[in-house]
């Protein structure tokens, strides 16, 4: 079992994340870079004389920037696919027949309580944006991202409406205590540049994820038969 969850999960984490890199790099990050040119006094919110030439001048992708992007993504894709297979397995053990349909499903529950529901609180932020402090930003997002998936698989995996009261109520009392806020809300980007900048983020993170949950599935089904190709003609 363990070396089914390993081989899937490392295929399906390093192909989920290629792709979610590139996808970051396409229409992410052009996004993100125009927010550091506010930030850093290259462009100017309102628009100030010769701030389009600042731009121009100071633009760009730095190659190296790219590639540590594209590492750290391939990385962090690869250790969700452990744990989305690691949970297929526990599925499986108790009789849940594991197809690709559901694990597009699966990876979209995971994009839900990874991304989408701590973006409830805490949007995706441009460089320079007020927020609150980052230790109580980041109490907040564990416990959103813990809550969301143990009440997702209550949902899903839970027998009676206790349980499924109860898996309510762990997706909704993160919301109810409330995300850290700042005092006040102020930035050097314009707003409708914070508004693209997260929804692209989540937008590539929702393709992202339902890639993994898809691939993840595949490769635990493939390297499952392999196994049992394997058995019979050991």
């Amino acid at each position: 079992m363990f070396q089914r969850i390993l081989v899937g999960g490392l295929f399906a984490g390093f192909a989920a994340g290629l792709i979610a890199a590139l996808l970051q790099l396409v229409f992410v990050q052009p996004v993100l870079l125009q927010a550091e040119l506010y930030e850093g006094g290259g462009l100017a919110y309102p628009a100030a004389a010769g701030s389009a030439a600042a731009a121009a001048e100071t633009g760009g992708i730095e190659p190296l920037r790219d590639g540590l992007s594209v590492l750290f993504t391939t990385l962090l894709y690869t250790g969700y696919a452990l744990v989305l297979t690691a949970a297929m397995a526990l599925a499986a053990e108790r009789g849940i027949r594991i197809i690709a349909r559901q694990g597009l499903v699966w990876g979209i529950a995971g994009f839900v309580s990874v991304q989408l529901a701590p973006a409830f609180g805490v949007p995706p932020e441009l460089p320079g944006s007020a927020a609150a402090e980052i230790d109580l930003r980041r109490v907040w997002w564990f416990g959103t991202v813990a809550a969301t998936a143990a009440g997702i698989g209550l949902a899903a995996f839970g027998r009676g409406w206790t349980m499924r009261g109860l898996a309510v109520a762990l997706i909704l009392a993160p919301h109810v205590i409330g995300a850290p806020q700042p005092a006040s809300f102020a930035g050097p980007a314009p707003p409708e540049v914070g508004s693209l900048f997260a929804a692209r983020a989540l937008g590539t993170g929702l393709a992202s994820w339902a890639l993994l949950g898809l691939l993840a599935a595949y490769f635990w089904i493939r390297e499952g038969k392999r196994m049992e190709n394997t058995a019979r003609t050991a």
